[in-house]
């Protein structure tokens, strides 16, 4: 799966979870710079993990300090 596919299901469960999002989104912020609390990072990693079809454990998931940082993270578990 390329990357900006699965850039493109992130930012969609962003915007999704998080209203009011207007700007273009940049890999380097986090969640948080877009206004996405605990409970929508959850919500986000969740619903684009069953979108992409893709499981990693929590544990992996802990070191990803921005959305980039996730999108690599798909990418290498991607099938």
């Amino acid at each position: 799966m390329e990357r900006q596919e699965i850039l493109a299901v992130i930012e969609k469960h962003l915007v999704k979870s998080v209203p009011g999002i207007t700007e273009k989104i940049e890999e380097q912020k986090t969640f948080m710079d877009y206004g996405a609390n605990s409970l929508d990072i959850v919500e986000i990693v969740s619903g684009s993990m069953r979108e992409l079809k893709v499981k990693i454990p929590r544990t992996e998931l802990s070191d990803i300090k921005n959305i980039a940082g996730l999108v690599d993270k798909f990418v290498a578990n991607a099938k």
